[in-house]
């Protein structure tokens, strides 16, 4: 089953494609294998928060982004 990622509105969207280059180059190879493999990569990837809100860990040599998330 192919995953779909939506955002929640055009001003997330847009904060999270301005990461510095590096770290949206993760983002987008994390992104991808959760659209193929589902939410949950597991650590050190993603992490489950509570009540259905997940953490997805970027890191890149920029530093490290979060980016939070809900299925």
């Amino acid at each position: 089953m192919k995953w779909n990622i939506e955002y929640y509105n055009q001003t997330v969207e847009k904060a999270v494609f301005q990461l510095p280059d590096g770290l949206l180059a993760r983002y987008l190879r994390l992104t991808d294998l959760m659209e193929d493999f589902g939410s949950n990569l597991g650590m050190p990837h993603t992490r489950a928060m509570e009540n259905g809100l997940f953490e997805l860990r970027v890191k890149g040599k920029e530093g490290v982004a979060r980016v939070f998330y809900c299925t």
